[in-house]
């Protein structure tokens, strides 16, 4: 608590926002002509607000350290009240300090320049003694200060938060605001930090694959299309570093992996974003299993650097655990569990369609496999809670992937469903070239049907497979959705600047 508590004020109307910057304008203006400046080169920092928190933590209720320190930070409260004035200085980082400014320290002039040109979101310089005040807050005794940088615009009220659009549009102010949106950028930080860590461990190169494409490959999804003018060419910004990567491993890359954005021109909801980070990576004699222990031993990898163990909290305050078994069903399996069916591979789609009717399931571009997957997300997604490895796809939705090694019409192909999402999936690589082929010419005839999302024939990857790709398991998890996981966030709160209308 500050020794002068806050009042707490309504939000500003357009007017007065105007009417504040002219203000403020005016006083910019003043600190020039003093030669102060508004917007000074530096400042000479010695040290940071929390770590003179820390050193000082132990300071006693009206006690004097007798040490002097020199620190910056914005002003997030600000009160003027005759010879003793107060400021709260917030750090990036969201660590607070109270400034004491006193006629006895700064003198006449000081004190009447700082009731004059200080305003709540100025960066402050303050040097002074470090001490702790009548009511117990660690404060700095100001001796001397300057405004680092002039706030033209006022901060919105620090005790209310920000709506959603607000957060989304203005992020600068959120992070400055609300803790949890800080909360959010640095665990994200930790957690790609702790990924690669778990890479490197296994012997991963990390490597940056192309952004612009002449082909679209990878997954299934519409593309966003732009043009060079350089190549007078048609080019399409990445909705996948797949096939690329791929071609890395045929050149002996074993073990590569790539955090990347990717970007698809498909629908925008609480679980999807238009532009989103990516991390994929291919292991040379891997194999789906190997691909999901890689991937459960990330995870748990991550929550423990943010969280320091395998439970987290969210943020409504429940805590989610990592830890344990991870459970592996197989999707016909559990649909079949599920839906009080028998469906196996060769069920003609007549049945599939009529039970898809039945429950009021629409499929687009019906295939056997899509009503598959359609019905399994009916009557099973929700269910499931724990992290959990949904195996074995049908072989007509997944192109890029292998034949599974001892069943008829499914592939090597897994999904983790966390919290009832999916964040993550992993392959049995295809690397046989003949089939790839094939794969690829089926996915024309869908494009040509109208699926907006077929991939395309990609010659060079082609050829590329028929120099030879070992046996190569895969995987790749959307990193905004992991955070979502860690966090229990929707996915515009886990991205730094999501993209809004």
């Amino acid at each position: 608590m500050s020794d002068a508590a806050p009042d707490i004020e309504p939000e500003l109307t357009d007017e007065e926002i105007h009417q504040q910057k002219a203000v403020r304008l005016a006083k910019r203006d003043r600190l020039n002509e003093l030669g102060l400046g508004a917007y000074v080169v530096g400042v000479p920092i010695t040290d940071t607000i929390g770590g003179v928190r820390t050193r000082f933590e132990n300071l006693d209720i009206d006690e004097k350290s007798g040490e002097t320190v020199a620190l910056a930070g914005r002003i997030v409260f600000l009160r003027n009240t005759g010879k003793l004035c107060f400021a709260t200085l917030q750090a990036g980082d969201g660590a607070r300090i109270q400034a004491m400014v006193s006629l006895a320290e700064v003198g006449e002039e000081s004190l009447a320049l700082w009731k004059e040109l200080t305003d709540l979101g100025d960066h402050l310089f303050v040097t002074g003694e470090v001490i702790s005040s009548r009511r117990g807050e660690l404060s700095v005794l100001v001796k001397e200060w300057r405004i680092a940088s002039k706030a033209l615009l006022p901060l919105p009220n620090m005790y209310t938060e920000l709506n959603e659009e607000s957060r989304m549009r203005s992020r600068y102010l959120d992070l400055i605001v609300r803790e949890q949106a800080r909360f959010v950028v640095r665990a994200r930080a930790t957690t790609n930090a702790s990924l690669r860590e778990t890479f490197a461990s296994h012997g991963y190169v990390e490597v940056e694959t192309p952004m612009l494409q002449t082909i679209h490959g990878g997954a299934s999804a519409r593309p966003f299309s732009t043009r060079s003018n350089a190549f007078d060419a048609e080019l399409f910004l990445r909705i996948a570093p797949e096939l690329f990567l791929k071609r890395a491993v045929v050149g002996g890359i074993d073990r590569i992996f790539e955090i990347n954005r990717n970007f698809r021109n498909e629908g925008a909801d609480s679980t999807h974003s238009p532009e989103f980070a990516m991390l994929e990576a291919y292991q040379a004699y891997g194999d789906y299993d190997q691909m999901a222990d890689l991937t459960r031993e990330m995870i748990e990898n991550a929550a423990v650097a943010i969280a320091g163990s395998t439970v987290v909290t969210w943020a409504d305050g429940s805590e989610y655990d990592f830890g344990g078994e991870w459970d592996r069903i197989d999707m016909y399996e559990s649909l079949n569990a599920a839906a009080g069916t028998s469906f196996t591979p060769e069920s003609p789609i007549e049945e599939l369609a009529a039970l898809a009717a039945s429950e009021g399931v629409e499929v687009k571009l019906p295939t056997h496999g899509k009503y598959v997957e359609e019905l399994w997300e009916h009557f099973v997604k929700g269910s499931l809670v724990r992290p959990t490895f949904v195996m074995n796809f049908p072989t007509d939705t997944s192109p890029l992937v292998r034949d599974h090694r001892s069943r008829a019409g499914v592939v090597e192909k897994w999904d983790l469903y966390v919290r009832g999402f999916e964040l993550a999936t992993g392959y049995s690589e295809l690397v046989d070239p003949v089939i790839q082929r094939q794969r690829f010419v089926d996915q024309a005839l869908l494009a040509s049907q109208g699926d907006p999302e077929a991939m395309r024939l990609d010659e060079e990857f082609l050829r590329a497979l028929e120099h030879g790709m070992p046996p190569t398991g895969g995987m790749g998890m959307g990193i905004d959705r992991l955070m979502m996981a860690l966090t229990g966030l929707g996915i515009r709160e886990t991205i730094l600047f999501p993209l809004v209308k």
